[in-house]
Formats: C-alpha cells, sequence, structure tokens
C-alpha cells in the first residue's frame, strides 16, 4: 500500500477584534518562498522605577497565514480541500481548531448561521465531497456520517435516531473499546448513511441542536464541549476486489480559558476544568510525540486524545488551524496558542492508503486460479487429474501400505510418488489402522466391564421397582384429592343455587309491582326474554374489552375518573393555576415582543450614531474647523437614549425571567395535583372493589358461569313477555362497548333486584385482578346512574 510521510500542516487565522477590544501590535510576512511568518509585538509596560528585560517581539511560522479579511471560501480552499482531496484517494484526513474562548474555532470550522457566505469548514466539505462522487462514475461509493461530543469527559452521540434528546443525559453514552491490535472501537457510536449532500447537511443540524453552548465572560455563545464530526467514505471499482475505506475527522475543539481572568464558578467552572484538562492532556500527547526516543505516547489519559489517536503520529492527514485573538487582552493566550501549534508542526504522520479485499469477490477470483492451475498441472503430467483417486489406485495404496507396516526393516520407505493425493490417503489409511487397533483393545476391556454391569443391574431394577410403587401411590393420593375437591365445590355450587331460588321467590312479587308501574309510564320500551340472552353475551365481553388497550383504564374505569375528577376537592385548585399559568404565558408572550422591541430601537439608534460618525467625519475632511471636534449634542442625545433603552430592556429582562420561574413552579404544581389525583382515583377504585366483593363474595368464589343463566333465564319466564323496563334500550345491533350494557330502571327497588345486576349474571374471568375491575365498574356506574336519577327526581 502506498505510504505519504509528512508533518502536520499548521495554519493561524487572525480573528478581527471586537468593538470595544483594543488591537494588538502584529505583523504578517508572506513574501517567504515556503512558510509564512506572524510578528506579535508586546511593548513593554513603563514599570515602576526598574529595569524591565521582558521580550517584546515573537516570531512564529505557519504553512500560511490568514488575516482578518480573509474569506471562508478562502480558508477552504487553502486547509481542507487538499485534505478532503486525499481522503477522496483513499487516506485517513483530520482538521481540527485550537485556539482561546471566542478565537473563532466554530465559526472557522462549523460557520456563522447568518449569512450562506458564512459556512464552515464542515458544510463546505461536505458539499465539495459529493459534488465530487457525483463526478466521478468509474467507482461506487457510500458516505456514511457520525457525530461525537465529549462533553465533561463523556462520550455523547449526537446523531442518535431512537432519542430525541432534550438533555444531553438523555443522549446515548459512547465508550471506547480497544482491540489486541491496539484499534480504537466506539460503541455505541451510530453511523448514519447520507446518500447526497442535503441528507449529510441534516445531519449536521441535528448534531449541532443537540450540543452544549453556555455564555461565558469571553463569548456569548462558547461550545462547551469538543466535538468530532466524522465523514465515513468507502469506494469500489465494479468488478474489482479492493476496497477502499478512508474518514474525514472535522474536530471543533472546545475553547481553553484562564479561570482567573474570566472569573467563571458553578457549573460553567467544572465545564472549565474539564476542558482545560483535555487540552492539557492533548498537549502532553503532542510533547511526547514532538521527542525523539520517547517510547510511551499518553494516548489513554483522555477520550479525546484517545479518539484522534490515529490522527496524532498515526495513520492520517492532518491539519490544524490556530485561531487568534490578537487584541492586547488576550495576547499572551494567543502566545501559547502560536507555540502549541509550533509543537504540533514537527509531528510525523504516515498515512497509509486504506485498501482491503472484498471476501465474496476474492473467492470468485481464486475458484478461477484454481481452475486454471488445474488445467496446467494437466498439461504438464499429461494426464487428467481428478479430486478422487480411482478404485485401482487405491487397491494399489492398500498394499503398499500393508507391506511398509509388515517389513521389519528400520530402512524401508513408502514411495507414492509426488501426488498430494495419494501422499493424503495413505496418512488417513495409517490412521484408522491406528484406530482400529484401540477400538479392539477397549472391546475387550468393556467385556469385562459388562460383566461387572451384569451384577449391579440386577440390584439396580430392584430400586427402580420400588420407585415406580412409590410413584404409583402418589398418583393415587392426587387423584382422591382432586375427587374430594370436586365434591366440595359441586356442594358449593348446589347450596348457591337453592340460594338463588329462595331468593328468586322473594323477588318475584316486588318486581311485578315495580313492573306493572313501569308498564303504564313507558309501555314502549321492554326487555324479552332473547335481549336477556344479547345482555348476558355481551356482558361476557366486557372483561376482554376492558383488557384490550393494555395498561390504558377500561371503559367503565375511565367514566369513573371523569366523575370522580369533576367532584375532587384539587379540581379548582387545577382550573384556578390553570387560569393563572395562561395569564403568566400571555404576560410573557408579550414581554417578549416589548423585549424584541426595545432590542430593535437600540441597534437603530447605534446605527444612528455610526451614521452621524460618518456625516462628521466627512465635514472634517471636506471642511476643517475647531467646531467639528468639539462634543456632538445630537450623539450625546442618542446615547442617552440607549441608555434608558438598556434599563428599560434590563427591567424587562428580570421580569421576564422571574415570569419564567413563576411559570416553571405552577407547572410542577399542576404536574404534582394531577399525580396525587390519579394516585387518589386509584386508591378510591380499589377500596370500591374489595367492598363489592365483600358485599357479594359468591360473584367471584363462582367459578362456572355458565351454570348460572339457565337459573336467571328461568327466574325471567316468570314475569310477563315485556318483562323488565330499561331506560337505554339493549339490541344486539348496538356496540357493546359496555357503557349501554347495564339495565337501569326509574324504581329504586328494581335497582338493586334485577336479575341483570344480581351476581348471578355476572360473568367472571377466573383472573382476580380481571374480575376485580369488573365489579368495580358495575359498583361505579350503580353509584353515578343513582347520582342521576337523585338529580332527576
Amino acid at each position: 500500500a502506498a505510504m505519504v510521510k509528512e508533518t502536520i500542516r499548521v495554519y493561524a487565522r487572525v480573528k478581527p477584534p471586537g468593538r470595544r477590544q483594543q488591537a494588538g501590535i502584529y505583523s504578517v510576512d508572506d513574501d517567504e518562498k515556503s512558510l509564512s511568518s506572524l510578528e506579535i509585538i508586546v511593548p513593554r509596560d513603563l514599570a515602576d522605577g526598574f529595569v524591565n528585560n521582558k521580550r517584546e517581539s515573537y516570531k512564529f511560522k505557519f504553512q500560511k497565514i490568514f488575516d482578518q479579511e480573509a474569506k471562508q471560501d478562502v480558508v477552504f480552499d487553502s486547509i481542507a480541500k487538499p485534505v478532503a482531496e486525499c481522503v477522496l484517494a483513499g487516506y485517513n484526513g483530520t482538521i481540527f481548531a485550537y485556539g482561546q474562548t471566542g478565537s473563532g474555532k466554530t465559526f472557522t470550522i462549523t460557520g456563522g448561521a447568518e449569512r450562506y457566505s458564512d459556512r464552515g469548514i464542515i458544510p463546505r466539505t461536505l458539499s465539495y465531497i459529493f459534488d465530487q462522487l457525483r463526478k466521478d462514475s468509474s467507482k461506487v461509493y457510500t458516505t456514511h456520517v457520525s457525530y461525537l461530543e465529549i462533553y465533561n469527559e463523556c462520550g455523547y452521540d449526537l446523531l442518535d435516531p431512537r432519542h430525541e434528546a432534550s438533555r444531553l443525559e438523555d443522549l446515548p453514552k459512547v465508550t471506547i473499546m480497544e482491540d489486541p491490535d491496539q484499534n480504537i472501537h466506539l460503541k455505541n457510536l451510530s453511523l448514519q448513511q447520507a446518500t447526497n449532500e442535503e441528507e449529510a447537511l441534516n445531519l449536521l443540524f441535528l448534531g449541532d441542536t443537540n450540543r452544549m453552548i453556555a455564555e461565558t465572560p469571553m463569548n456569548q455563545a462558547s461550545t462547551r464541549s469538543h466535538c468530532i464530526f466524522t465523514i465515513h467514505i468507502s469506494s469500489k471499482e465494479p468488478g474489482s476486489a479492493t476496497i477502499r475505506r478512508s474518514k474525514l475527522h472535522l474536530v471543533d475543539l472546545a475553547g481553553s480559558e484562564r479561570v482567573a481572568k474570566t472569573g467563571v464558578g458553578g457549573h460553567l467552572l467544572t465545564e472549565a476544568k474539564y476542558i482545560n484538562l483535555s487540552l492539557h492532556y492533548l498537549e502532553q500527547v503532542i510533547i511526547a510525540l514532538a521527542e525523539k526516543n520517547r517510547s510511551h505516547i499518553p494516548y489513554r489519559n483522555s477520550m479525546m486524545t484517545s479518539v484522534l489517536r490515529d490522527s496524532l503520529g498515526g495513520n492520517c492527514m492532518t491539519t490544524m488551524i490556530a485561531t487568534l485573538s490578537l487584541d492586547k487582552r488576550n495576547i499572551d493566550e494567543s502566545l501559547s496558542t502560536c507555540r502549541f501549534a509550533q509543537r504540533v508542526a514537527l509531528i510525523k504522520n504516515e498515512a497509509v492508503l486504506n485498501e482491503e479485499m472484498d471476501p465474496k469477490l476474492m473467492i470468485v477470483q481464486l475458484k478461477k486460479e484454481i481452475q486454471e492451475l488445474k488445467d496446467e498441472l494437466a498439461l504438464v503430467t499429461g494426464k487428467e487429474r481428478t479430486s478422487e483417486l480411482s478404485q485401482d489406485e487405491l487397491l494399489q495404496l492398500d498394499e503398499l501400505i500393508e507391506t511398509f507396516l509388515e517389513d521389519n526393516d528400520p530402512d524401508s520407505t513408502l514411495d507414492v510418488g509426488a501426488d498430494m493425493r495419494k501422499i493424503k490417503y495413505c496418512f488417513v489409511h495409517v490412521k484408522q489402522l491406528m484406530n482400529h487397533s484401540k477400538i479392539s483393545d477397549k472391546k475387550l476391556l468393556s467385556q469385562h466391564m459388562s460383566e461387572e454391569k451384569d451384577t449391579n443391574k440386577e440390584a439396580g431394577e430392584e430400586e427402580l421397582k420400588k420407585l415406580k410403587e412409590l410413584l404409583q401411590q402418589r398418583d393415587n393420593e392426587i387423584n382422591i384429592l382432586v375427587n374430594m375437591l370436586k365434591k366440595e365445590k359441586k356442594k358449593a355450587q348446589d347450596a348457591l343455587f337453592q340460594l338463588n331460588a329462595t331468593s328468586a321467590g322473594s323477588t318475584v312479587l316486588e318486581q311485578s309491582h315495580s313492573i306493572n308501574l313501569e308498564e303504564s309510564q313507558s309501555p314502549s320500551s321492554c326487555f324479552s326474554l332473547k335481549e336477556a340472552k344479547d345482555f348476558s353475551s355481551s356482558v361476557h365481553r366486557l372483561p376482554f374489552l376492558s383488557r384490550q388497550t393494555g395498561g390504558k383504564m377500561s371503559l367503565g374505569c375511565q367514566e369513573a375518573f371523569e366523575v370522580f375528577k369533576r367532584d375532587h376537592a384539587d379540581s379548582i385548585t387545577i382550573e384556578d393555576n390553570k387560569q393563572l399559568l395562561n395569564q403568566r404565558f400571555t404576560e410573557a408572550k408579550c414581554l417578549g415582543e416589548k423585549l424584541n422591541e426595545v432590542r430593535n430601537k437600540i441597534n437603530h439608534l447605534k446605527g444612528e450614531i455610526n451614521q452621524r460618525h460618518i456625516q462628521r467625519a466627512a465635514l472634517a475632511i471636506s471642511s476643517p474647523s475647531e467646531e467639528l471636534y468639539t462634543l456632538d449634542p445630537v450623539e450625546e442625545k442618542l446615547r442617552t437614549q440607549i441608555e434608558e433603552e438598556k434599563k428599560r430592556y434590563k427591567t424587562m429582562f428580570n421580569r421576564l425571567k422571574g415570569l419564567k420561574v413563576e411559570i416553571e413552579h405552577l407547572q410542577l404544581l399542576m404536574e404534582k395535583v394531577k399525580v396525587k389525583l390519579q394516585k387518589d382515583f386509584e386508591v378510591w377504585w380499589s377500596e370500591e372493589s374489595i367492598n363489592l366483593q365483600q358485599e357479594n363474595p359468591e360473584m367471584v368464589s363462582s367459578p362456572n358461569t355458565t351454570t348460572v343463566y339457565p337459573r336467571f333465564i328461568k327466574s325471567s319466564q316468570h314475569l310477563s313477555t315485556s318483562s323488565f323496563s330499561e331506560t337505554t334500550r339493549v339490541s344486539p345491533n348496538e356496540d357493546p362497548a359496555g357503557k349501554n350494557n347495564s339495565i337501569t330502571s326509574n324504581n329504586p327497588t328494581l335497582k338493586t333486584r334485577t336479575p341483570p345486576i344480581s351476581s348471578t349474571s355476572i360473568p367472571l374471568t377466573g383472573d382476580s385482578q380481571a374480575d376485580a375491575d369488573i365489579l368495580a365498574f358495575i359498583k361505579a356506574r350503580q353509584n353515578i346512574l343513582q347520582k342521576k336519577g337523585k338529580s332527576c327526581q
């Protein structure tokens, strides 16, 4: 495989200073033939009377230096394009940005979100790679993308499709595995296939939304984690057995910062410690690689150095961008970044063309080669070679082996010629003879052992006979117990039937009286014997209906929950909180709109001040006068307006923060009340089911419901053909959802004694949980209907 040895290429990019920052003194020299040089001048402070011998000028050499005016497309063409071309050719590549917080690393690697021309190295590289793949039709390419984030020394997969993560902790954690050849494998890091540029950019956007970003004193949107966006490319020529696999790491490191200077604390301080520690380990690795005769390189100290092992002194073409913020406050950090870059430039990488064989095509090629070799062998020997020996050749070989084994001469040889098939057959035959002799020895041993076994066999048979007798005895005992249980069950059923018969006799008179009243009130609605059967069959299906929803509530349970929720003491609290929450949301929305207005106004005033400056500068050039150098009253007025608007903005922002806390608190209260309401309902529901079981114990104890129905039908025959009146008509055409299956009456005596609600007409499943749900549903429904009946009266 082709190998390329080269040092890591190092570039520098200078960030333009901010509005309030004082620009440092530096110069860029591009006149040299090979390398550009950057000179940073640090003027000496006027010390209090003592001599200051501090160095004033620092000079560093880079591959190329991009000054403040450098555009993103120029940076891409110089830095990323050569690496992308090597990756397409089959070499591994890495581009990483290094620098302090707020020096422009993320802007260089990922890009800005405001303008299309601000796109960074990652989107431009994706665009370039897919454009090249589209042009090259000679190979078949497949591309995959992965996005790893290292935050506080823990790896997270930013592209996991199974997680819609709102927090970083919800994303799957990535762990490092190492194989015996010291190759790094990342467990739980998903590889997403990207067939075109659009899919790849969508994956990049998805990953960027999950990144850890926070505001620090150095940068308003500081990335608090190291991110590694990797493009995996595999290519294969049609018909070729070789596959080329390459990968391109695009690394955005978190910014280093001096905690003493920024003064961060709490969560940001913890993040800063982890960032600085991992960057310290990265520097240790680079120092170790730069030193000659260094046996151990401490890659395993941090996750980032482990992942970038190949990129630093391994099989990779690596490029580094040192981002510099050369204002006076950050001169020291910029110098240390330049020193780090100089050390990185000393490291030599050995990039190898990553080619491997396709096993399927390899098998086809090898079969073809075998056939060609067979043809050549037949041509040389003059006879066709088959894979198996003929019968005559086998007999001949057997004779040769026998003579060889019987010959006592130690110098005798077994000559079968230069034919591997014959040599192999001889070895196999000798092996078989050896095994045969061993088997004959084993047979003699087994004869002796069988004689001993015969004596033990008789004793074993006697023991087996005893065990069989014991087993038969246990079977008989079990059968007796089962018969006893059946008799007891039959007795219980007979007693239940007798009890039903006596209760049916006493209820017939009351029912006939109440039903006559009902017939006079509503003669049209009647319940026939046929409908009674339909009702019983529909009630039979009730337990299965309640289980269809799996873990959700059954229909009856939902109905009961609605009534329970309406009557619950906390329902007023929930409604009040809802109204208050809506008010706060509306207030927060209004505040947000006002904040935007104030921000726009401030920007507008700033624009007016800038315009005023330009106008005065133009006047000073055209007609210089003393008045132009005095303070401008219009500008002063605009500045006071800006200060007032800033105060107003701050007040409204603090109010908005307070509203946010209040809204979160209200949402938490609402959630707690909802959970409490649900728990209270579950307690009430279980109590209702237990009470119902205690009132009607025969409901649960009746194991066989099919024997109950004849008794129920017989009792209904005592009545006239229009036997039971009902407010909701039950017909076979209606959907038996459990809502219209209970038969109700306006007469309270009939409610408690009508056979459909009686214990004997309720089919039970035998499952205690399902039976408890059925009974609780019926009891809850009766309670609801009684309340409705009372309200109607």
